[in-house]
Protein backbone atom coordinates (compact mmCIF):
# COMPACT_ATOMS: atom_id res chain seq x y z
CA UNK A 1 0.00 0.00 0.00
CA UNK A 2 1.10 3.71 -0.99
CA UNK A 3 -0.41 6.51 0.58
CA UNK A 4 -0.33 10.35 -0.41
CA UNK A 5 -2.32 13.35 1.07
CA UNK A 6 -6.19 12.00 1.15
CA UNK A 7 -5.30 8.75 -1.30
CA UNK A 8 -3.76 5.33 -0.45
CA UNK A 9 -3.07 3.03 -3.14
CA UNK A 10 -3.93 -0.40 -2.52
CA UNK A 11 -2.50 -3.59 -4.80
CA UNK A 12 -4.79 -6.34 -5.32
CA UNK A 13 -5.12 -9.50 -7.48
CA UNK A 14 -8.52 -10.10 -8.82
CA UNK A 15 -10.21 -13.51 -9.24
CA UNK A 16 -13.11 -12.77 -11.22
CA UNK A 17 -16.22 -15.31 -12.09
CA UNK A 18 -15.86 -16.90 -8.49
CA UNK A 19 -18.80 -18.31 -6.50
CA UNK A 20 -18.63 -15.82 -4.12
CA UNK A 21 -17.95 -12.17 -3.82
CA UNK A 22 -14.91 -12.23 -1.12
CA UNK A 23 -11.53 -10.32 0.15
CA UNK A 24 -9.66 -13.43 0.72
CA UNK A 25 -6.27 -12.50 2.55
CA UNK A 26 -2.92 -11.25 0.99
CA UNK A 27 -0.35 -12.87 -1.00
CA UNK A 28 3.08 -12.25 -1.56
CA UNK A 29 4.36 -12.56 -5.07
CA UNK A 30 8.30 -13.37 -5.75
CA UNK A 31 9.34 -10.35 -6.01
CA UNK A 32 8.22 -9.50 -2.58
CA UNK A 33 5.29 -7.47 -3.17
CA UNK A 34 2.23 -8.07 -1.25
CA UNK A 35 -0.90 -7.62 -3.19
CA UNK A 36 -4.31 -8.31 -1.52
CA UNK A 37 -6.95 -11.33 -3.09
CA UNK A 38 -9.94 -10.23 -3.91
CA UNK A 39 -12.78 -12.65 -5.72
CA UNK A 40 -15.82 -11.30 -7.00
CA UNK A 41 -18.51 -12.66 -8.99
CA UNK A 42 -18.98 -10.38 -12.14
CA UNK A 43 -17.44 -11.44 -15.72
CA UNK A 44 -14.26 -9.58 -16.90
CA UNK A 45 -16.30 -8.03 -20.05
CA UNK A 46 -17.40 -4.40 -19.69
CA UNK A 47 -15.73 -2.89 -16.38
CA UNK A 48 -18.05 -5.60 -14.76
CA UNK A 49 -15.28 -6.84 -12.21
CA UNK A 50 -14.14 -3.51 -12.02
CA UNK A 51 -17.65 -2.15 -11.07
CA UNK A 52 -17.49 -4.91 -8.59
CA UNK A 53 -14.30 -4.88 -6.80
CA UNK A 54 -15.44 -0.84 -6.06
CA UNK A 55 -18.58 -1.59 -4.48
CA UNK A 56 -17.05 -4.52 -2.73
CA UNK A 57 -14.33 -2.34 -1.28
CA UNK A 58 -16.68 0.15 -0.75
CA UNK A 59 -18.73 -1.78 1.34
CA UNK A 60 -16.23 -2.63 3.45
CA UNK A 61 -13.83 0.47 4.22
CA UNK A 62 -17.47 2.22 4.58
CA UNK A 63 -16.75 4.69 1.58
CA UNK A 64 -18.98 6.17 -1.04
CA UNK A 65 -17.87 4.09 -4.24
CA UNK A 66 -16.81 7.39 -6.00
CA UNK A 67 -13.98 7.15 -3.90
CA UNK A 68 -12.54 4.45 -5.34
CA UNK A 69 -11.08 3.54 -8.73
CA UNK A 70 -8.76 1.42 -10.70
CA UNK A 71 -6.10 3.33 -11.44
CA UNK A 72 -3.84 0.71 -13.01
CA UNK A 73 -4.75 -2.91 -14.44
CA UNK A 74 -8.03 -2.34 -15.93
CA UNK A 75 -8.15 -4.91 -17.75
CA UNK A 76 -5.70 -6.96 -15.91
CA UNK A 77 -5.92 -9.15 -12.82
CA UNK A 78 -3.27 -7.35 -10.75
CA UNK A 79 -4.58 -3.87 -10.26
CA UNK A 80 -3.47 -0.95 -8.23
CA UNK A 81 -6.47 0.75 -6.72
CA UNK A 82 -6.49 4.29 -5.43
CA UNK A 83 -9.10 4.94 -2.04
CA UNK A 84 -9.52 8.98 -1.36
CA UNK A 85 -10.33 9.52 2.22
CA UNK A 86 -8.72 11.13 5.48
CA UNK A 87 -6.03 9.10 8.13
CA UNK A 88 -9.21 7.39 9.11
CA UNK A 89 -10.04 5.56 5.63
CA UNK A 90 -6.19 5.00 5.84
CA UNK A 91 -6.64 3.23 9.12
CA UNK A 92 -9.35 0.92 7.90
CA UNK A 93 -7.84 0.00 4.72
CA UNK A 94 -4.48 -1.50 6.93
CA UNK A 95 -7.16 -3.17 9.06
CA UNK A 96 -8.81 -4.70 6.07
CA UNK A 97 -5.30 -5.53 5.03
CA UNK A 98 -4.61 -7.24 8.40
CA UNK A 99 -7.93 -8.53 8.78
CA UNK A 100 -7.69 -10.59 5.05
CA UNK A 101 -3.84 -12.03 5.97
Amino acid sequence: MRAGPGWSDLCARVTPNASRDAIEGVETRDDGQARLKIRVTAQPEKDRANKAVIALLAKRLGVPKSAIAVVAGKTARDKTIRIEGDSETGERIRALAGEAA
